[in-house]
């Protein structure tokens, strides 16, 4: 059995423009994950959360 298979590869480093300063969510005006320079609607992980299961069960 080769034991390269089972192996976890090492963890990629960050990408060096998801670094601060951090673009403001569109609805709570808390940092999000995405830098400033990303463009659309920027939404913090609890927002797109709740986004999610509102447009999901809106039928």
């Amino acid at each position: 059995m080769d034991d390269a298979y089972c192996e976890t590869p090492p963890p990629t480093p960050a990408p060096e423009d998801a670094g601060p300063p951090y673009a403001e969510c569109v609805l709570c005006r808390k940092p999000t994950e995405y830098p400033e320079s990303a463009k659309g609607s920027t939404l913090c992980p609890v927002c797109a959360w709740q986004e999610a299961g509102r447009t999901a069960c809106s039928g």
